[in-house]
């Protein structure tokens, strides 16, 4: 058994009367094979990203689910010959949530491997550092000059 999504895209004209037969019909397939229905969602109707069968709207609905291959290519059979239906996609998400839970776990071994981290400057109660006189910088703004300065040498 394996877990699948299947997105069916239905014509933006047809009502809740002809969807839900459709709904019905394939959520009785998946459970008739052994399989489970997690979730039905309907999106409702949202614009296409190009005409399909002269329409520019149509209404999603996705199906998320717990099945066999031969499970799948029957849903799929019954989709491609329903009027209603545009489009329909399967993916299989399995592999997917797999893939998900492995980062995880290497991540988490990862986080248990890392030292503490060290306490920050601010929490380490340093000694402070002795304050040094202030000298006056030659040429600073608001300082007088020791000594006056050499005049400049005229060059010819």
């Amino acid at each position: 058994m394996r877990i699948y999504e299947e997105l069916f895209i239905v014509r933006p004209d047809s009502t809740d009367e002809e969807m839900d037969p459709l709904i019905e019909q394939l959520r009785n397939v998946i459970t008739h094979a052994g399989g489970t229905v997690e979730k039905t969602e309907k999106w409702g109707v949202r614009k296409l990203a190009y005409r399909v069968m002269k329409y520019n709207e149509g209404q999603y609905i996705l199906l998320q689910f717990t099945a066999g291959p031969d499970t799948v290519k029957e849903l799929e059979r019954r989709l491609r010959v329903s009027d209603l239906v545009m489009k329909h996609i399967t993916v299989r998400i399995d592999e997917k949530l797999k893939r998900i839970e492995k980062r995880k776990k290497a991540r988490e071994k990862r986080a248990a491997r890392k030292p503490a981290p060290p306490p920050s400057a601010s929490a380490v109660a340093s000694p402070a550092m002795p304050a040094e006189p202030a000298v006056p910088v030659p040429g600073a703004p608001g300082t007088t000059p020791s000594a006056p300065a050499a005049p400049a040498e005229k060059v010819h």
